[in-house]
């Protein structure tokens, strides 16, 4: 297990979370979960936390109730080779969220996703590069690339 993990805090729904992730990320697995006794705000049986790995990643979720919620000061950036990869994420992370803007989503249980071409950074940093991905929701990398050669 790394040493650092993200440890997300779900209102009730982290099992169903991270079988939703587990769904969407190859090379993905669980790693433990922790139900409980009965014993703390969780009643018998209920799991409490449930961590996984997502292509290498580890992560913890909580299952914490709602006085917490996710924000997009907190996303994971999901780094693709083409289009295709791109779209793939991009359509399974949206299904009941919702876009924002610059490759930028929030799925259905509030955490958000940066969805990006592997090469971002080379693209951007070429000014035109860098407008036109202004101007769209979901990355299209030929788009970005045509502008980025000018």
């Amino acid at each position: 297990m790394s040493k650092i993990t993200p440890f997300l805090w779900f209102n009730d729904n982290a099992e169903e979370a991270a079988e939703f992730y587990l769904s969407v990320f190859p090379q993905s697995k669980k790693l433990n979960e922790l139900r409980s006794t009965g014993v703390g705000p969780w009643p018998a049986g209920k799991i409490a936390t449930i961590t996984i790995e997502l292509m290498g990643q580890p992560m913890t979720f909580l299952n914490g109730g709602p006085a917490q919620t996710f924000t997009p000061a907190f996303s994971y950036s999901v780094a693709c080779q083409d289009q295709a990869e791109l779209d793939l994420y991009w359509d399974k992370l949206l299904a009941g969220g919702k876009h924002m803007a610059c490759g930028w989503l929030t799925d259905k249980f509030g955490l958000c996703w940066q969805i990006v071409p592997a090469h971002i950074g080379a693209l951007l940093k070429n000014p035109k590069a860098m407008a036109a991905m202004m101007t769209m929701v979901k990355f299209d990398i030929a788009t970005l690339e045509a502008a980025a050669k000018d």
